[in-house]
């Protein structure tokens, strides 16, 4: 197992990288009941029914590629169905389409194939290392500020207002109290310098759940049988059509979202990639990462799996952060959260009573995005046309609340910039492409109404 992981070469162990993987699993758990319940919104009036079948599509999907990144890329990165293009899939695929369920998720399939293809070919990674090394800073930077308004907004600390945009929760409310002593438990563990600090939040958090009535012990039955209704799902023929739903993906409609997902897909990833690999300590110095050719491929293959097994997009989560605020850096920290993810397919009434009450990891997502900010002192603020850029990128992140968005907003102002103060050749042709392609994304939406 040494031999294989390289415990000692990257300083860790057996007992850290087990607890490591629990603590990324912990606050990924709420992807086993998000995932299900906003897909089957789009499975018809009969969509309840389909929740089994799902939550065994997601668990199974995460688990699958969480081991496969542990044993093919040998990093603590955890993947799980992706937030934000599940919504894609069941809103403005499924819904805003017309289409059978089975042809939304071969959407996905294709996107994945895609993705995976230009691994393949080094175009991925080249794109990563054309990036300004400033920019690569800026992207983990937002990515925690962006993991901290998350957890804010689960907390209920900070809530929408139809007036101001957001404000200041009530904190009348037991969910926020919930929070705050997740919050403040987890603090007190890293100033006793206690291993496992954000795990032993969860758990007081958990706790207090129960205490506030946020949660409650599972009733009834403890153990569900997998249901495999959705997999292999771009193979089914839909109900009242004659052919499989993977050939029905070739229209200008459903061609534009493959491109538009695939572009998230693609850059949601890298900035994941970038900002947990710097916190791991394995981004070297000129910004190129150790290893990310495998990385990647791990990734693409989870996309093509994901639509495959109709969990939507599976893609690497943000949320490894924690893992590795516990100290893991090996591939047996997915291994270990791939495992929890499998046992889920089983269990998933005991894993709602902490997975489906987001206060009780909000703490920890909030901690992990401050430990996540210490970049932001590496970035020359001096230099208008490398802090610009990186400013866009940092605040593009967690205000448009895409990561995806965000580094395009980063992108495109730095080859403005380098135009306008006549440095074109420092641009790299990649950037140009991926700035452009970044353009049409955002002007998407008025392509998709040109072309009905």
């Amino acid at each position: 197992m040494e031999k294989f992981f390289k415990f000692k070469e990257r300083g860790t162990n057996v007992r850290t990288e087990i607890l490591a993987g629990v603590v990324t699993f912990m606050t990924m758990a709420y992807i086993i009941f998000v995932n299900p319940g906003i897909l089957s919104a789009a499975f018809g009036t009969n969509g309840a029914d389909w929740i089994p079948a799902l939550a065994t599509a997601t668990t199974l999907g995460a688990a699958l590629m969480c081991i496969c990144m542990g044993i093919f890329a040998n990093r603590p990165f955890a993947l799980a169905s992706g937030m934000g293009l599940n919504a894609v899939v069941a809103f403005s695929i499924i819904l805003g389409t017309g289409v059978p369920w089975q042809v939304g998720m071969s959407v996905i399939f294709v996107e994945g194939i895609i993705i995976l293809l230009l691994v393949m070919t080094g175009l991925r990674e080249a794109v990563m290392n054309a990036i300004p090394l400033d920019l690569k800073r800026a992207i983990g930077v937002g990515i925690g500020l962006f993991i901290t308004f998350i957890g804010l907004v689960d907390g209920k600390i900070v809530v929408g207002d139809p007036n101001t945009l957001v404000k200041l929760g009530d904190f009348s409310e037991p969910a926020v109290w919930v929070t705050l002593i997740g919050l403040v438990a987890i603090i007190a563990f890293m100033a006793l310098k206690i291993k496992g600090d954000i795990l032993w939040g969860i758990i007081v958090a958990t706790v207090a759940a129960l205490i506030f009535g946020v949660t409650k012990f599972p009733t009834g039955n403890l153990f569900a049988m997998p249901v495999f209704d959705t997999f292999f799902a771009p193979f089914q023929t839909p109900a009242g059509t004659d052919s499989i739903a993977l050939l029905q993906v070739f229209t200008p409609t459903l061609l534009l979202f493959v491109f538009a997902v695939m572009l998230t897909d693609f850059f949601d990833t890298m900035g994941t990639v970038i900002s947990v690999g710097e916190q791991a300590g394995f981004v070297e110095k000129d910004g190129k990462i150790q290893g990310v050719r495998n990385i990647l491929a791990v990734d693409s293959a989870a996309a093509a799996v994901g639509g495959l097994f109709g969990a939507s997009s599976i893609t690497t989560y943000i949320e490894s952060a924690a893992g590795v605020a516990e100290g893991g850096r090996t591939g047996l920290t997915p291994i270990v959260t791939g495992v929890l993810f499998a046992l889920c397919a089983f269990f998933t009434p005991v894993i709602a009573m902490i997975g489906g009450a987001l206060p009780i990891t909000a703490g920890a997502l909030i901690v992990v995005g401050f430990l996540m900010m210490g970049s932001i002192r590496d970035i020359p603020w001096n230099d208008f046309e490398e802090a610009f850029p990186a400013f866009l990128t940092i605040v593009g992140i967690p205000l448009t609340y895409n990561i995806s968005y965000g580094i395009g907003l980063g992108f495109i102002s730095y080859v403005l910039i380098k135009v306008l103060h006549g440095k074109v050749k420092e641009v790299h042709w990649l950037m140009w492409i991926v700035s452009a392609a970044f353009v049409i994304s955002f002007i998407l939406p008025t392509i998709q109404k040109l072309v009905g």
